[in-house]
């Protein structure tokens, strides 16, 4: 097997993991466990928590001491460990304990997979922008694959999930071991600053106003990256309280449905490198930011019959508003800075986007929706809900225009120097 195939096989099994349970655990948390709101958006926030430390710690351990591929194994490998025994657990507070000793682990291999992948392909003399896409778009496949086996499994509400999860956890962390060598490139020298030391680098791209902000930017917007994934699978199957939908396809096969979003994201990835030399990177994540508005609005008003075009249109938006950001934002952010703080620039990126952002949308949601959209009769109250999540996203795309200056220049796109 090639590099690029190397590589692909990477990125499939890294996020069919992350899709073999993502999208369906409010229906285990709500329909079998029937835990409260209130409590699932602390579920959602260990995403966030371990976001705020982990990539940027694994990054400098990555960028100084240990092997990226190496350090990538070893995460994953204990995080199949957690998933492991999530299914044992009865109470919610251990439960989301156990959740944040697994995203503790799984997520800083997001930002080191992206590290991995364009240090093997600068060191075979890949075009990065051409190259990787067309590589990241089977992490996306992989994301569908394990959301139809939950579905068509029956596991969307058991702990099966959790399970599939785990299994292959330990399948990447070996393979992971088998990939090459991405040996640390930033040693540090003698003398040298302790922040140099230490690896923190790259937070000196905040002193860059550009960067800075952008990376504000990245916060806001990254409080909307999961809305959907929390509450999007629970808000179909909901349907099933409606006698005329209750045996409806969406409500049977609620997460075949939520993976068109996925499909979606497979098709944007691969258009990614025409957006960001045609338009540049603040015209591709103003793209982003209105394609969110538009996932929002349309959930707030469909439905299994009249309003099915609404659910399936904003599953296919959800592709434009999810990759024109997390894609684009990650390539944006290897070309602003230096090889030797790669991982760890990339482990900040993830820091803001899935680490402050997601602890922002998942804490703020899980109290807005607790204590202002649940009806008498304790049900969701979902056009309120997901209305509300599209004003918030609309007031994000209006102060990023306005406020983020970026000039384009489409020859810098097409290649990444250091």
């Amino acid at each position: 097997m090639g590099i690029k195939g190397r590589l692909t096989l990477l990125n499939f099994l890294q996020f069919f993991i992350w899709g073999a349970w993502l999208i369906t655990i409010a229906n285990y948390w709500f329909g079998n466990k029937g835990w409260s709101p209130q409590e699932f958006g602390a579920v959602f926030s260990t995403l966030g928590i371990s976001s705020l430390f982990m990539p940027t710690l694994s990054g400098i351990i990555a960028d100084r001491w240990i092997n990226a591929e190496k350090l990538y194994g070893i995460l994953h490998l204990l995080g199949g460990v957690a998933m492991l025994y999530l299914p044992q657990v009865n109470n919610p507070t251990l439960f989301i304990t156990v959740i944040l000793l697994a995203m503790i682990c799984y997520m800083p291999t997001i930002a080191l997979m992206n590290s991995i992948s364009y240090t093997v392909l600068k060191n075979n003399k890949y075009d990065l922008i051409k190259v990787f896409p067309p590589i990241r778009v089977w992490g996306t496949i992989g994301f569908i694959a394990a959301m139809w086996l939950t579905n068509l499994t029956g596991s969307k509400a058991s702990a099966n999930q959790f399970y599939i999860s785990a299994v292959a956890s330990f399948i990447l962390a070996v393979y992971s071991f088998t990939m090459p060598q991405c040996k640390p490139q930033n040693h540090g020298k003698k003398g040298a600053p302790l922040i140099e030391m230490l690896g923190l680098n790259a937070f000196k791209l905040f002193k860059n106003y550009k960067m800075a902000l952008f990376f504000i930017f990245s916060m806001l917007l990254g409080a909307a990256l999961q809305l959907t994934n929390m509450y999007g699978d629970r808000f179909l199957s909901e349907f099933e309280k409606i006698p005329q939908y209750a045996d409806s396809f969406v409500v049977k096969y609620s997460t075949i449905i939520m993976s068109i979003s996925q499909i979606s994201e497979a098709v944007f990835i691969l258009a990614i490198p025409f957006f960001l030399k045609k338009f540049g990177i603040k015209k591709v994540i103003l793209i982003s930011m209105i394609a969110w508005v538009l996932r929002f609005a349309l959930f707030a008003y469909g439905e299994p019959s009249g309003g099915l075009w609404m659910i399936i249109l904003s599953c296919i938006i959800y592709g434009m508003a999810f990759d024109f950001f997390n894609i684009s934002g990650s390539l944006f952010v290897e070309t602003q800075c230096d090889s030797n703080i790669r991982s760890s620039a990339q482990g900040l990126f993830m820091m803001m986007t899935n680490g402050f952002g997601a602890i922002l949308g998942s804490w703020a949601s899980g109290i807005i929706i607790g204590n202002f959209f649940i009806s008498n009769e304790g049900d969701f109250i979902w056009m309120d809900i997901w209305n509300t999540f599209a004003i918030y996203s609309l007031i994000i795309a209006i102060f990023f225009a306005f406020f983020f200056k970026h000039k384009h220049n489409p020859e810098d796109i097409g290649k990444i120097n250091h």
